[in-house]
């Protein structure tokens, strides 16, 4: 009757539960007693998680490659509205690099305001989740009452910025359409 049924050891880092568990398991439990790790008590919630990653990839790499598309789509739209100013900018002696750059830092600026629009109503709805709990979760099969939500400023501004980087480097690409208008075309069809 003095005996205990069994003890919890909590953890600071989950990925560390395995280590543990092997050495308390191993080393410090008597043979006649085991030692069972939360994820062996509970796989279901841990698949759950595991699922809700590879979601979140998923869906980062579409909105990655929806982006790059509209951005490609709007540059190209851009370079042919300006085909007279290319052809002048190319008659007056601009060479198609410098003119390249116009149009890429055009595409900064839109990809910019697309990204500070989206953090904010972004970051508004995480912070609005987070104090009140509007979306609510079924208890019985998700083990919370409410979607919990973290937010980390550090993986927000290297999204950003990855997003920028990534969509500009293959905003080079359409960029090239520059080089093949010729200014006497170009000027000629005002």
């Amino acid at each position: 009757p003095d005996d205990v049924g069994g003890f919890e050891v909590f953890v600071d880092d989950l990925d560390d539960v395995d280590v543990i568990n092997e050495y308390l398991y191993l080393e410090e439990l008597p043979s006649n007693l085991f030692s069972q790790t939360i994820k062996d008590k509970f796989p279901g919630i841990f698949e759950w998680l595991a699922l809700q990653d590879i979601n979140k990839y998923v869906i980062l790499s579409l909105m990655l490659v929806v982006s790059i598309i509209n951005m490609i789509t709007a540059l190209m739209i851009l370079i042919l509205e300006r085909t007279n100013m290319i052809g002048i900018l190319k008659a007056l002696g601009s060479t198609n690099w410098s003119i390249r750059k116009i149009f890429l830092w055009y595409a900064a600026y839109i990809v910019g305001l697309g990204l500070i629009f989206g953090n904010l109503i972004g970051i508004s709805l995480c912070w609005l989740q987070n104090q009140f709990g509007f979306i609510r979760l079924s208890e019985k099969d998700y083990y919370l009452s409410v979607a919990p939500i973290e937010m980390d400023f550090w993986t927000i501004l290297l999204l950003n910025l990855g997003t920028l980087l990534i969509t500009l480097l293959v905003l080079i690409i359409p960029s090239y359409l520059v080089s093949t208008i010729s200014p006497v075309k170009a000027i000629r069809f005002k």
